[in-house]
């Protein structure tokens, strides 16, 4: 499939592209930072903020699946791990499916098939039968990253990629909140069972909603930028589709030093942030002894609160110097995520509920503002033709590295709880400390990155 660029109109700086297949060209204004407008990066977000509801609902539900099924707090932390490994067997061949399959279609199957398995987690009438179906969800919940992720790299060029993935990031990061408090308010309220049939709803018209938006030609965003930047020949590139095996392409894409680091540090940064917000419910209500609708409420309403403002943050100053200073968008990420890991360690260190919610808030705004500029510059160093398995890479790693978080927790608390006799709220909270040693090797990586950055992203522009 060609990707054709023609005649320029100079004065106002517009161009027609062909955009999409099998339409005709569509005129674009390059000096604007979203070409083809933000649609498509709020419906993106709105996927992750379902996938996100969706997984947390069981941590605002946590105390009561325990009480019905009586399972520890291993099996507890178990749960999405297990669904975690599950997604990172699959997102490989996700990855290769999103360099070649209708990208759109994919998003809104995936989606469907959440909103079902919702309902199937509802109805479950053992620990077994809904241990698997958790796992089903982990399964089919990574599917959706590198399609949505190469997506919107061809939507936005590469001076707008951070606000993209804010969207993005912004719509993740919120779910987790709003999954904790539905999933306690509702369980408080109703029951556990209502939580999952409640959740269902929203899913299937986000499923809908995603056929609304058009698949581009893949690498038009980079072509935008050659074009912008004045060379109108490269706009005429050919996608040239990657056929190489899987194992090959992936070693090839492996051998970018910043994907490597950004891979590293963002499976570091998801083990923490997973522990936190899957234990931090239950945290609050061992430790400080709040009520189970309270835990859920506070934290979901100071984390989804630190999101907001750590997404405003993060765009603002990611996309402010990027391409004019040297590895921009790394050292802002850096430097958030240090803030990030400082808030962490206030949240299990320091005593009193107002003191830990201004803890948790500071958390989420370090590593709501790092992860979309994190995310940004993975597809920034990201040829065209491999950004599906490069992000299929990524979320393999990562969700590796997140579904480690709340297993390690758990499983901590409970050796700890055997092995001390310490009561439940003591062990619990000896056992958040095990996530701060991996957010600061993040930070560590993110600050070596820094040097390679440019010259990669400046390698995989060329490639297009």
């Amino acid at each position: 499939m060609s990707d054709t660029t023609r005649e320029t109109v100079a004065p106002s700086d517009t161009v027609e592209v062909q955009a999409f297949a099998g339409r005709p060209p569509v005129t674009v204004d390059l000096a604007k930072a979203a070409p083809f407008g933000w649609w498509p990066a709020v419906v993106i977000a709105l996927v992750a903020f379902i996938d996100r509801v969706e997984v947390n609902l069981i941590a605002g539900a946590l105390p009561q699946i325990q009480d019905h099924f009586g399972f520890s707090d291993a099996w507890a932390g178990a749960i999405p791990t297990a669904a975690s490994v599950a997604g990172a067997l699959l997102v490989l061949p996700a990855g290769r499916l999103a360099d070649r399959a209708p990208r759109v279609v994919t998003i809104s199957l995936v989606v469907l098939i959440w909103a079902l398995c919702s309902v199937a987690s509802g109805l479950a009438t053992s620990f077994l039968m809904f241990f698997i179906i958790r796992i089903a969800i982990g399964g089919a919940g990574q599917l959706y990253n590198p399609p949505a992720s190469s997506l919107l790299a061809d939507y936005y060029p590469a001076r707008s990629r951070a606000k993209a993935y804010g969207f993005e990031r912004a719509g993740y990061y919120m779910g987790l909140p709003c999954g904790v408090i539905l999933g306690g308010a509702v369980a408080d309220a109703y029951d556990w069972r209502t939580v999952f049939f409640v959740a269902a709803v929203p899913g299937l018209l986000v499923a809908v909603l995603v056929l609304t938006v058009k698949d581009p030609l893949r690498g038009l965003g980079d072509r935008l930028d050659q074009t912008r930047a004045g060379d109108r020949d490269a706009a005429r590139g050919v996608h040239v589709v990657d056929d190489r095996s899987i194992w090959a392409q992936t070693a090839d894409l492996l051998r970018i030093p910043t994907l490597r680091g950004v891979t590293v540090s963002l499976a570091m940064l998801s083990l923490g942030v997973a522990g936190l917000f899957y234990w931090i419910p239950t945290f609050l209500v061992r430790v400080e002894g709040v009520s189970e609708s309270t835990g859920s409420a506070l934290s979901g309403a100071v984390g989804g609160t630190g999101i907001v403002i750590g997404i405003v943050l993060g765009s603002r100053f990611g996309d402010r110097y990027h391409g004019v200073r040297k590895g921009w968008r790394i050292n802002v990420s850096a430097v958030f995520l240090l803030v990030g890991a400082l808030g962490l360690t206030g949240t299990v260190l320091l005593p009193g509920v107002g003191v830990r919610s201004a803890m948790i808030a500071l958390a989420c705004i370090g590593f709501a503002a790092a992860i979309p500029n994190m995310t940004a510059a993975n597809a920034d160093v990201l040829p065209a033709n491999g950004r599906g398995m490069g992000f299929a890479v990524l979320t393999f790693l990562v969700t590796l590295g997140g579904s480690a978080g709340p297993l390690l927790i758990g499983f901590v608390s409970t050796m700890l709880a055997d092995t001390f006799d310490l009561n439940k709220a003591d062990s619990l909270q000896f056992a958040m400390l095990t996530l701060l040693p991996p957010l600061f090797i993040c930070i560590g990586m993110a600050a070596k990155i820094r040097h390679t950055y440019d010259e990669d992203a400046a390698r995989a522009l060329a490639a297009t």
